[in-house]
């Protein structure tokens, strides 16, 4: 693989984040009802971001947790023989409460579908919305984000790669040529 195009540097993923979590205050009346649930891996990082300028804003804490779908993904017998769990951590109620589902790359809508259900399992929320920092489209399912920080048409041939702390020491996201360019 290869870079393409650096699409967004940590400044610019800054101001994406706070934008959404100024659009999750208004659409949602202020924060009295709201809780931000990271999907492993990248998601979490990026929900913990925008509860510290929701809570910078507002002045008040948003419940923040962690949810791990690796269970409920419908291609999970296609992952390796030992899938790694990075398990699911959300230490308070979700039923009825405004549950903002936070990702960092919106594609075919499946982790997205997979997330909706597993917070099921949790509890019966209010309602659930998704809070993504691109949406790359391609989508295979009848999803769409509420809350979307950059929309990057991409082909399938490239890939969406989000950089984020603490996963690795620059915040940025990429457009990356995943085709095998030969000798270059």
């Amino acid at each position: 693989m290869r870079e393409k195009a650096r699409i967004m540097d940590a400044t610019a993923m800054k101001r994406a984040v706070q934008r959404i979590a100024h659009e999750i205050i208004e659409k949602n009346k202020g924060t009295g009802n709201i809780v931000l649930i990271g999907i492993q891996r990248r998601g979490v990082p990026l929900a913990e971001m925008l509860a510290s300028h929701i809570g910078r804003v507002e002045n008040a804490a948003v419940p923040t947790g962690r949810l791990d779908i690796t269970f409920y993904r419908d291609d999970l017998s296609l992952l390796a023989e030992h899938p790694v769990i990075n398990g699911t951590d959300i230490p308070f109620s979700i039923t009825d409460k405004d549950v903002i589902l936070v990702d960092d790359v919106l594609f075919t809508g499946r982790t997205t579908r997979a997330a909706m259900e597993a917070i099921m399992e949790v509890g019966r929320a209010r309602t659930i919305q998704l809070a993504v920092l691109i949406d790359r489209g391609h989508r295979e399912l009848p999803i769409r984000a509420d809350f979307v920080g950059k929309n990057v048409p991409t082909s399938r041939s490239e890939m969406i790669a989000v950089k984020i702390a603490p996963f690795e020491p620059e915040n940025c996201v990429l457009v990356l040529d995943i085709t095998d360019g030969g000798d270059e």
